[in-house]
């Protein structure tokens, strides 16, 4: 009977902390707060455009990762996608791993503040095209950045600032190109979640609901070219441990040749505590 009771207090508490931090979990970037160690989770996003400059059709983009919590402080990321932004036939488009590390962590009751480093990696098939950069399919390169996520009761603040290297042949002939092509970019975002329901935390299987925006921007070092973007979200986890995401994305301002300045995300994960520890 002690040991039961032990085991409920014990599912609770780690069902109230995931509620708590729930409002972090954020849709379009990452936090500073990383997975717990031996987790496995499984994501599928899927990226929606509609119809962009060069094809008049609906256009998406398919993502299946896994990211798994190496250690308390240590999250590992990788995945591969497939669509039909760049070609008309849905084909296999790129692979990517992602690791990031938390470097500082000040707890409170009902509030942190944390902060990690991150080092992102992407592979593409897909032609080169735009000035905007993204390695989520679009280009092949490298991004490093930091992140600062403070936490307070029920809502969440996180501030990212990252740079990007664009890994092309034509780098080589940069100079071939008119206008200009974008290799090197520097990315701020600036997100913001704040738990809705539930109001009070008693129970194991209460649903989430979170609501999100966030202000995402890229500045090219090439051209001087930008963007800037608001993306409202919506946030449903379900009994702590699978979460659903759908999130508008849209131009505020911008001078970069984008293939679509507005788009949908659908995000289905879930997550298995204690994973890797099972098995070992």
């Amino acid at each position: 009977m002690v040991l039961r009771k032990l085991i409920l207090f014990a599912s609770l508490w780690w069902a109230g902390t995931l509620s708590l931090a729930a409002q972090e979990l954020y849709v379009f970037t990452e936090p500073a707060s990383v997975m717990p160690a031996h987790s496995l989770t499984l994501r599928n996003r899927t990226h929606m455009m509609g119809s962009n400059a060069m094809y008049d059709r609906f256009t998406f983009r398919n993502s299946m990762q896994l990211v798994a919590g190496i250690t308390r402080r240590w999250t590992f990321r990788a995945g591969g996608s497939w669509g039909n932004m760049q070609t008309y036939a849905v084909r296999p488009e790129s692979f990517n791993i992602y690791s990031r590390y938390r470097l500082l962590t000040s707890d409170e009751v009902h509030r942190h503040f944390r902060v990690a480093a991150y080092i992102d990696g992407s592979y593409t098939a897909a032609p080169f095209r735009h000035d905007e950069v993204s390695l989520m399919g679009d280009k092949s390169g490298i991004e490093a950045g930091l992140i600062a996520t403070r936490l307070q009761h029920k809502l969440a603040l996180s501030l990212t600032a990252s740079h990007t290297q664009v890994l092309h042949h034509s780098r080589k002939n940069a100079s071939l190109y008119d206008p200009s092509r974008t290799f090197q970019t520097l990315q701020v975002s600036v997100s913001g979640g704040y738990l809705l329901f539930p109001r009070e935390y008693k129970d194991y299987d209460q649903t989430n609901l979170n609501l999100y925006a966030e202000l995402l921007s890229q500045r090219s070092i090439d051209n001087k070219r930008y963007y800037y973007d608001l993306a409202p979200a919506l946030q449903f986890i379900f009994s702590s441990r699978t979460k659903l995401n759908l999130g508008y994305r849209f131009q505020l301002a911008g001078t970069m040749d984008r293939m679509a300045t507005q788009s949908w995300l659908l995000t289905l994960e879930s997550t298995w505590l204690g994973y890797f520890k099972k098995r070992s």
